[in-house]
């Protein structure tokens, strides 16, 4: 006799070993005989099949326990294995799916573990399916699934990271104009003052031109002290001239206000290119009251001659956190601020401070404020109140996994006509787990 494992056709059918059956007259010594061979080396139980039918099952187990009775071998040898077989073995049907089967055999197996399955088609016997074989196809199958859920999880992480970056580019891309004024603006006079220094430089070039013909004339072979006289006193004066009108005093003056606007507008691309970087998961130590200031470069378009801000900074420790996802968090909440005020008015107030497990940083404004109904939804994705073509739902959304992701919280609390109030806390736990 001997063992073929059939090539997979299915899941149960990849696991079917076909194996002779007994016939519930066979002697238990008989039995005993064929557990001793090595073709049935694999298994733990033998099928009892009478024809065709499978009616039981006898196990390496019983057996040991039958042999190892006082007299078992003379008392039992002779008898047929229908009087000592297990009456309700496994059967497990050949088109059954892998994990049905392997539920089935998990709540009706017995401890421990003794026994086989054994394999039928439409109620008869087909073969024996081996337990560790079935253990070993569902940690195939649950390997795969885990390998299955990691990949769909790194694609639903990248798509949220692309999402986040859509959603910040588009915030940005809201202040393009505002942030193109603010660079205009210094651009505008840095280009005066250049023009103002050319004129300068026109007349330092005539007054070197004066000193030039009064050395050649001294360094001539035959010096004319007349000419010398005249050209010194044309110099003299020349370089009064220019003293005395206060020219070189005013282009000092062009110099630093040049320094000036050419530091704005490096303030603007920094904090634009920190917005817009694609670095979300790189960590740093932020002060948040940097972070505000930052932001409110960025909105500064928006802000001005219409809110007056009120910083109300405390002496607040770092947190370990992505500067660009919280910039873009800080962003969002100054900006829907600085909407949310419809009146000449306005005021919004930052105000930061720390306690023994967190950062806080409020934003808090005196505009229309939000309805009761709405601040159960305000974090839903693509909930807004703004006009169509004016909001994507997204911005708050995002904020809230963002705050989330660092372990923190942010809340809001609203009156309407009075203004609302946003909080971000970010935990201390994080920054000193990121010095440790």
């Amino acid at each position: 006799m001997s063992i073929a494992s059939l090539k997979p056709t299915g899941d149960i059918a990849a696991l079917l070993t076909r194996v002779p059956a007994i016939s519930p007259t066979t002697r238990i010594s008989d039995v005993g005989e064929l557990f001793l061979n090595d073709t049935y080396a694999r298994l733990l139980s033998l099928p009892v099949v009478d024809k065709g039918v499978p009616v039981g099952s006898i196990s390496r187990y019983q057996m040991i326990n039958i042999f190892l009775m006082r007299f078992g071998r003379e008392i039992y040898g002779a008898k047929p294995v229908s009087q000592v077989m297990n009456a309700q073995p496994l059967l497990v049907p050949i088109e059954q799916p892998l994990d049905a089967a392997a539920q089935h055999v998990a709540r009706n197996i017995g401890t421990p573990i003794t026994e086989d399955f054994i394999i039928t088609e439409n109620g008869r016997y087909l073969g024996v399916g081996i337990v560790l074989d079935l253990l070993r196809a569902m940690e195939q199958r649950v390997a795969a699934s885990t390998a299955s859920l990691a990949e769909a999880y790194g694609q639903l992480k990248a798509s949220q990271a692309q999402l986040v970056q859509s959603e910040k580019m588009a915030s940005l891309g809201q202040m393009v104009a505002g942030v193109a004024h603010e660079i205009n603006t210094p651009l505008g006079y840095l280009r005066n003052n250049v023009e103002m220094m050319q004129g300068v430089f026109g007349q330092l070039r005539e007054v070197l031109a004066d000193h030039d013909r009064l050395l050649d004339l001294m360094a001539a072979e035959s010096p004319d002290e007349d000419a010398i006289h005249q050209q010194l006193v044309k110099a003299s004066s020349a370089s009064a001239e220019l003293r005395d009108s206060g020219t070189l005093d005013d282009t000092e003056a062009l110099f630093k206000d040049t320094l000036f606007g050419a530091d704005q507008i490096k303030e603007l691309v920094v904090n634009l290119r920190n917005f817009s970087r694609l670095d979300q998961a790189k960590v740093a130590e932020v002060n948040l009251n940097e972070s505000l200031d930052q932001t409110l470069v960025i909105a500064r378009n928006v802000l001005k001659n219409k809110v007056e801000i009120l910083r109300r900074y405390g002496e607040i420790p770092p947190v370990a956190c992505s500067p660009s996802q919280i910039n873009q968090v800080l962003l969002n909440l100054i900006t829907n601020a600085a909407q949310a005020i419809e009146h000449n008015e306005g005021r919004l107030l930052l105000k930061t401070e720390s306690d023994d497990s967190h950062v806080h940083v409020s934003v808090q404004d005196n505009g229309r404020g939000i309805p009761q109904e709405h601040l159960q939804k305000i974090f839903d994705p693509f909930f807004t109140t703004k006009p169509v073509g004016q909001g994507t739902g997204l911005g708050l959304s995002i904020c809230y996994q963002i705050v989330q992701a660092h372990g923190g919280k942010l809340r809001v609390a609203s009156i309407p006509g009075k203004g609302s109030r946003f909080v971000v806390s970010l935990p201390l736990a994080t920054a000193q787990a990121a010095a440790a």
